[in-house]
């Protein structure tokens, strides 16, 4: 990004600056050892009347930021920030040193300072602290935005996330709220005697998903790499090593596109049961999801894009199939059967209908998938299992013991987006090594959307991996929904953006 111009503030803010400088003042101390956060003190004491305060002649010693400065003859006032709440902070020229009214006289809203003094409230009733000890702590050399206005850009709030924290409490309360339901997950986890392992971010093989990967170069090994795509065969390599409870919270990468539900870096929990299948871990979503959003929200609903959303289980059901089915006899105004989509060439022509072309590599199951993900996806707002997917687009689900051409597979779906994905985990090696060949056979140029063979995990398939179930949650998109963010990019701190040009 391009340097900030200098502004008649920029400049004014640097004649301040020399002006402390000129006091004496070390611009940038070492520590200040504070023994009160703001956000503590209007906890502790922001409902204690003056009388109270008077009484207790409360001494402290807090920090932060300043966001407003007011001058009223004798009377100054700072209001401080320590990113969560803010405190005022009444300056009285009696009451510090000669040095210490000098240094206040060339502040700069953004400035950081330390106070000591005690808590009163004043007439208007503000809890404010009366200052006795100023103490400059670092230099703000860029005008904030005005209070009033706040930081409305998008795109500056992405790119200058600093800032928008400054400014904007709501998005500091995102972010805390991301912190405590990963937080809530690993307890929730961890109670029922699930591990937490780390696996490899850089692999040999783009593996444990359909998507297409970032590649990179391991200089030293002189190996090509790719960033994670997901854990997946890793953990379940755990699971055939005995650990029969294990998750990992992971940052996968997906080299594909950017929209308000996808960034290319994004946060997933993966989580595997020994003995289990999707049915159970149907029961486990409802619980934990109901779970977090109490321990979060303090309540079993959230509200999501003007729509009341309910975690009280039980979710609802539906069968991709079936509910494609019905979507499409809706759009084109004639029945269509479960049997016509696993036919390829219906399934073809029913989507060129709707105005999709199938790639000529697409079997029937890409196809239904395709057409189910444009007309279904968006109208699943309340918590909703699709079960029952296609083997074509499931390599590493079991099929069901009696149509060879789906799978034990759910997703759910939550706000009109993808929450989670979760199968009966396929662990025949000879099955396994047939879907991979399939899946290898049947790609063509355009189909980047296929996975590789992994010759390692089929070798640990050997060994036995016993029944297991085993699930996705994306942490982003839950927290968007717990958060009312309509952007991905608003629950992610640094999300990707395109390099700004300078003008």
């Amino acid at each position: 990004m391009a340097e900030e111009r200098d502004t008649d503030q920029t400049q004014q803010r640097r004649a301040n600056y020399e002006a402390l400088q000129n006091i004496g003042v070390d611009v940038y101390p070492g520590r200040f050892d504070r023994t009160d956060e703001i956000r503590s003190l209007v906890s502790l004491h922001g409902e204690k009347t003056g009388n109270d305060l008077e009484s207790e002649r409360l001494e402290v010693k807090t920090a932060g930021r300043i966001l407003a400065i007011r001058s009223f003859g004798k009377a100054n006032f700072l209001v401080l920030s320590d990113g969560g709440e803010q405190l005022q902070v009444y300056i009285r020229k009696d009451a510090l040193s000669e040095r210490e009214f000098e240094i206040f006289k060339v502040l700069d809203v953004g400035d950081i300072v330390g106070i000591t003094g005690h808590l009163f409230r004043t007439r208007t009733d503000e809890l404010t602290v009366w200052a006795s000890q100023l103490i400059f702590l670092a230099k703000c050399f860029q005008p904030l935005p005005e209070k009033w206005h706040g930081l409305t850009d998008v795109e500056i709030r992405y790119r200058q996330r600093y800032l928008d924290l400054i400014m904007n409490r709501v998005s500091r309360d995102v972010f805390e709220v991301r912190s405590r339901v990963l937080s809530f997950v690993r307890q929730f986890l961890d109670s029922r005697g699930y591990l937490e392992v780390e696996t490899p971010m850089m692999q040999p093989i783009a593996g444990g998903a359909l998507a297409r990967p970032f590649k990179t170069h391991h200089n030293a090994l002189d190996l090509a790499l790719y960033l994670r795509i997901a854990p997946e065969l890793y953990l379940k390599r755990l699971v055939v090593g005995g650990i029969n409870r294990v998750y990992e919270i992971n940052r996968n990468f997906r080299n594909e596109g950017i929209s308000t539900h996808h960034n290319p870096e994004f946060t997933m929990l993966e989580f595997y049961e020994a003995y289990s299948d999707y049915e159970s871990l149907m029961v486990m979503t409802e619980e934990m999801l109901r779970a977090v959003s109490i321990e979060v929200l303090n309540k079993k609903e959230c509200l999501f894009e003007n729509n009341r959303i309910s975690f009280e289980p039980s979710f609802q059901r539906v069968s991709l199939r079936e509910a494609t089915c019905s979507a499409l006899a809706e759009k084109i105004g004639h029945d269509v059967s479960v049997e016509e989509l696993r036919d390829r060439k219906c399934a073809s022509a029913l989507a060129a209908e709707i105005g999709i072309e199938a790639l000529p590599t697409a079997g029937a199951g890409k196809i239904t998938l395709e057409m189910f993900e444009t007309l279904c996806e968006s109208t699943l707002i309340q918590p909703t299992f699709v079960y029952d997917f296609p083997t074509e687009v499931s390599p590493l689900s079991k099929q069901l013991p009696n149509d060879a051409d789906t799978v034990d597979r759910f997703e759910l779906y939550i706000g009109g987006m993808e929450v989670a994905n979760a199968f009966t985990e396929l662990n025949d090696p000879e099955e396994q090594r047939l879907r991979f060949e399939s899946q290898l056979a049947a790609r063509g140029p355009e189909d980047d959307e296929v996975h590789s063979m992994d010759e390692d995990y089929i070798h640990a398939l050997t060994y036995g991996l016993p029944p297991t179930g085993g699930e996705g949650i994306g942490i982003d998109r839950l927290v968007m929904l717990l958060t009312n963010s309509p952007s991905i990019r608003d629950v992610i701190l640094f999300p990707l953006m395109r390099p700004k040009r300078d003008s």
